[in-house]
């Protein structure tokens, strides 16, 4: 999932707060979410 996503997000298919409700919903964790965006999660 992490990569998939990852790949999304630098072609603009997916958007940060879509990133969000992934890791609400335990798909990726925060970590992952700061690695893809390079910006911390705030819960």
């Amino acid at each position: 999932m992490f990569e998939s996503l990852k790949m999304r997000y630098e072609k603009n298919w997916c958007r940060k707060d879509q990133l969000v409700q992934f890791v609400k919903l335990g798909a990726i964790t925060p970590e992952q979410y700061e690695e893809i965006t390079g910006e911390p999660h705030s819960a």
